[in-house]
């Protein structure tokens, strides 16, 4: 029998590189240094991204290594920039913006929501805006309004966009070059607060589809949902709770429009019991929909109401009083034990 001949693109298992630690903020530069390396019309552009290698330097080193026509330093006009990469987007190429923080998205919204989200609806599918929108959000640094703000709630609204949000490096690299391969526009939603967390990349994997929730931990009697940065705060509360002798699921959603409910259903049906934890205020955000979905899909196998764990449905406060707006460890359990006594 004659021996099979590997194909060009397989790597065999000795040959494969292994996988390179990362913080999370270096896996986003990573993903945005060989895109633009691997396609010439892919382009970035925001406040402070090229000299100065963006607030977060996410975009460290690459206006030295590309170029500023391709790593873009832009005025103080977010509507201008989200502007301008609709104009590129039109015109072939592939911007990449940077909105410098969370609450400096609203001056560009309406171009967002009512031109960007709804080109290619208004142009019966000619027109694709291959835009990828990354936003630092949520809170945790101590900052203040405008700089902490978790606004996903907004874009998931608008039919048109794709939101996602890693939680981790080896998701944040595969995501960002998904979203940015992907036709349609992309809210990128980065948790500002697990820049500096570490883990393990494998730049060689072949990654999960974007939209696609994980089961970040497995677990029989509860599943907690979260994206972004708050799934390190469940897998802790889950690390906690196993030490009473409860056995909590933890699922990272990844992401938001499209939601994967299938994967939810699918959990929510063997624990029966979900409690969802996100940093925006509990009020219309994104948990309302994801308990929307489960009591229609898992009525009859839930052994308790569906709860929310999240901010406070009120203006972010001072940095003195983060602490206290955002969902800890101890509310996280609070919500699980509320569960149980059901």
């Amino acid at each position: 029998m004659m021996p099979v001949t590997p194909t060009a693109h397989a790597v065999r298992p000795q040959e494969r590189p292994a996988p390179e630690k990362m913080s999370l903020a270096g896996a986003l530069n990573a993903a945005l240094r060989d895109a633009l390396d691997e396609d010439p019309k892919v382009l970035v552009q925001g406040e402070d991204v090229g000299r100065l290698g963006g607030v977060f330097r996410v975009t460290d080193g690459l206006q030295e290594r590309f170029g500023a026509d391709r790593v873009v330093d832009a005025p103080l006009a977010e509507s201008g920039i989200v502007g301008t990469a609709i104009g590129l987007a039109l015109k072939g190429f592939r911007p990449v913006v940077e909105i410098q923080f969370d609450g400096f998205v609203f001056p560009a919204f309406n171009q967002i929501v009512t031109q960007l989200a709804k080109m290619h609806a208004r142009s019966l599918g000619k027109v694709r805006l291959p835009v990828v929108v990354r936003i630092p959000y949520g809170g945790g640094i101590g900052a203040i309004e405008h700089h902490s703000e978790s606004p996903e709630a907004y874009f998931m609204h608008t039919a048109g966009l794709r939101v996602a949000s890693p939680s981790n490096a080896e998701d944040a690299y595969w995501m960002l070059r998904q979203a940015i391969a992907a036709d349609d526009p992309v809210v990128f939603l980065e948790p500002k607060r697990r820049y500096w967390d570490k883990g393990e990349v494998d730049l060689s994997a072949a990654p999960a589809p974007l939209h696609k929730a994980r089961v970040a931990r497995r677990g029989a009697d509860l599943t907690l949902a979260a994206y972004g940065p708050s799934v390190r705060l469940c897998l802790e509360a889950a690390e906690a709770a196993a030490a009473e002798g409860r056995s909590l699921e933890v699922l990272d959603l990844r992401s938001l429009s499209p939601l994967d409910a299938d994967t939810v259903e699918w959990s929510v049906k063997r624990t029966r019991r979900l409690v969802v934890v996100h940093e925006a205020p509990v009020f219309t955000g994104a948990g309302a929909e994801i308990a929307a979905r489960v009591q229609e899909r898992c009525f009859y196998h839930l052994e308790a109401p569906v709860l929310r764990v999240g901010g406070f449905h009120a203006p972010y406060p001072p940095s003195r009083l983060e602490a206290e707006y955002l969902p800890g460890l101890d509310r996280v359990l609070h919500a699980v034990d509320q569960s149980f006594a059901h």
